[in-house]
């Protein structure tokens, strides 16, 4: 077994400092999407705590919850300062209270392990551990790519991770995302704007949503094409997000997959509130 311990003392990381393991994962806000989008306001929640959990440390290893106990190595800070009195941030919409706020910096060196190791964390209950509790290295990925596949039914995509999956061609989701046609929504997150579409060729949805990409995030839709100012904006990247509306066999026709992308623009209204033209 590789414990995180190993790799991090390894690269340098001093074993005589006080140091604690840090796993972030908050039910009430979606803390994996404020670190892909919005690195200030991720370390703004790690810096500000209702007690002074990193009173004692010298360094801290932050890592990201995922799904069941698995946790992704995010960075390791040094502690440089701390203050003490009441405060509010505002952290995905949700106002969090604090106490004890620290002063931070990130400490290089580990930059080829960061975003890649992911460990199996020992206790869920305890989010934040002295670093003498050995923990298991899992897995060592190619890339960020946080978002694993688990169902077809639970994807939920933001243009950011489509790009990252469909450029890398990370094999779990290519094969996925082809072996099935289907039906699927476009959400512009920040007007609340639905489009709807289908994916009815050769490649499913993997070869639809490569057009995506390809484009920057209209895929030849009129209504996308305004908003991306024709592929040249990152427009998409900070406001679509990719979901899959119902399952289509391999075998559909594109007439019976078309059919059933109009039933859903009815259902939703996205012709005439949406961001659909047809």
């Amino acid at each position: 077994m590789i414990t995180i311990q190993e790799l991090l003392y390894n690269r340098g990381l001093d074993k005589a400092a006080p140091v604690k393991l840090v796993r972030h994962k908050d039910r009430r806000i979606d803390l994996y999407s404020i670190y892909r989008s919005d690195r200030a306001k991720f370390l703004e929640y790690q810096s500000t705590q209702k007690n002074d959990v990193f009173g004692n440390c010298k360094y801290i290893v932050s890592f990201v919850g995922e799904e069941g106990l698995l946790s992704r190595f995010v960075g390791i800070y040094e502690i440089t300062g701390r203050s003490v009195g009441s405060g509010t941030i505002n952290i995905g919409g949700e106002n969090l209270d604090f106490n004890f706020k620290y002063a931070m910096k990130e400490v290089g060196g580990f930059d080829d392990l960061k975003e890649r190791v992911i460990i199996r964390w020992s206790n869920a209950i305890s989010w934040h551990q002295w670093i003498k509790n050995e923990m298991e290295v899992v897995e060592i990925c190619p890339g960020l790519n946080y978002k694993r596949f688990t169902d077809y039914s639970e994807l939920i995509l933001s243009f950011e991770e489509l790009r990252e999956i469909v450029l890398n061609r990370y094999k779990e989701w290519e094969t996925v995302l082809s072996a099935v046609k289907g039906v699927y929504l476009i959400t512009d997150t920040l007007t609340g704007n639905l489009y709807i579409g289908s994916a009815y060729g050769d490649e499913g949805i993997w070869g639809r949503w490569c057009d995506y990409v390809s484009t920057n995030g209209h895929g030849g839709n009129k209504s996308l094409i305004e908003l991306t100012n024709n592929g040249t904006s990152d427009y998409a990247s900070k406001h679509f997000q990719f979901s899959i509306l119902m399952l289509l066999s391999k075998t559909v026709t594109a007439e019976e997959a078309i059919e059933k992308e109009q039933l859903f623009k009815r259902k939703l209204g996205t012709n005439a509130f949406g961001l659909n033209n047809n």
